[in-house]
């Protein structure tokens, strides 16, 4: 986190007014109980905080564990690309290449790249996670029919053919998903409150950190069984990462840092610039039923196409360069290159799309005037 002190960070609640006041009308409305908050610029540290509860009567700091959801996909996505730029793979394998019996069903032709951009023409696969078996799960995608040929059509996977980007880690690193890419993406960067997938029998000094997910019904927010086995401790590489958000920030800090963090590198410049420049631009997404732009994993600014209706966008303010991802109704990651600005933040409450995605505007508009949306001097 750089020299940074403690006191330094809890000042950095000062330095976004507009964000703090929005966060604070979250938890009045009861959109979510806490929140938590991680803000980088030009080579600092603005913010990183907690703020309402982490779970029932504790108190949400920069400390706890919040899950990610699908914000953490670009981490596999990067794992994918390490691989490329290794040699291991080509982008454009068709993914049978790799993992042959996912040819099942007319679904031999498709390509990791349609993988990454959601354009691969199968159905978001029931798997059975998280109680499913890493096995069952991966047989369960891999007997999905194709629907429509690869690359004509636009339909994000919340998880399933991520679970196949993820068994294509898994053989090349000869270990677990979940073990790979601590091992090769979350320690070298410092991630070390970062997992996907919590071993069972983790300390209890981390299981104590571990923050709740809620879920909005009529009775307000009920407590979901994200921080608890086994969706606690089952990996889903499109999914089911978890950490600090500052940590997850690292991360985005690395790619805007062109693939290398404070020394260490996992990926060549020429290998970020591929993964972040627009790769599927103008299509019709039918899950968020919307025009949504994509990278290799990544989501790409799309607010040409609505700025205030497009889904897990980085708001009005972000630069055409932005990029990063949103997670399920609760969770954003973006860096700006223009800007030289990472956020990365998650509210634990899931309170449907639409109002989310006012939330989700709400936040980040919020964040851009609070720092300044012109780039740092």
């Amino acid at each position: 986190m750089g020299s940074e002190s403690h006191d330094d960070l809890q000042a950095g609640r000062e330095a976004l007014p507009r964000t703090v006041a929005r966060l604070e009308e979250g938890i009045a409305r009861g959109e979510h109980r806490g929140a938590q908050m991680h803000v980088w610029r030009g080579g600092r540290v603005v913010a990183d905080f907690g703020i309402g509860e982490a779970r029932p009567g504790v108190p949400m700091t920069s400390e706890a564990i919040t899950p990610w959801l699908s914000s953490g996909k670009p981490i596999t996505a990067v794992a994918i690309a390490r691989l490329w730029e290794a040699g291991a793979l080509d982008i454009d394998d068709r993914v049978a290449k790799h993992v042959p019996e996912f040819a099942h069903g007319g679904k031999e032709n498709v390509t990791i790249r349609q993988i990454l951009t959601h354009t691969a023409g199968f159905a978001n696969a029931e798997t059975g996670w998280p109680r499913a078996s890493w096995e069952e799960t991966i047989a369960a995608v891999c007997a999905a029919a194709l629907e429509s040929p690869p690359g004509e059509r636009a339909a994000y996977h919340p998880q399933s053919s991520w679970f196949i980007l993820g068994e294509i880690v898994r053989r090349f690193a000869g270990r677990p998903f979940g073990e790979a890419v601590r091992a090769d993406i979350f320690e070298p960067l410092g991630m070390t409150s970062s997992w996907c997938g919590m071993p069972a029998g983790s300390p209890s000094r981390e299981l104590d950190r571990i923050g709740t997910l809620w879920q909005r019904s009529r009775q307000g927010l009920d407590a979901t069984d994200w921080d608890v086995p086994p969706r606690l401790t089952a990996p889903s590489p499109g999914s089911n990462c978890r950490g600090p958000v500052r940590e997850l920030a690292h991360f985005y800090r690395m790619l805007l840092r062109d693939g290398e963090l404070d020394g260490v590198r996992l990926l060549q410049p020429e290998t970020v610039r591929e993964l972040v420049r627009p790769r599927r631009v103008g299509m019709y997404d039918e899950t968020f039923r919307h025009v949504v732009d994509f990278g290799l994993g990544v989501l790409v600014d799309s607010k040409r196409h609505g700025a205030e209706t497009i889904p897990y966008g980085f708001g009005r303010h972000a630069s055409s360069r932005t990029f990063g991802h949103g997670g399920a109704q609760s969770s954003i990651g973006f860096c700006d290159p223009e800007r030289e600005l990472v956020v990365v933040w998650v509210a634990n409450g899931l309170i449907g799309e639409p109002r989310h995605q006012r939330r989700n505007r709400e936040i980040n508009e919020a964040v851009y005037e609070d720092v300044g949306s012109e780039p740092p001097a």
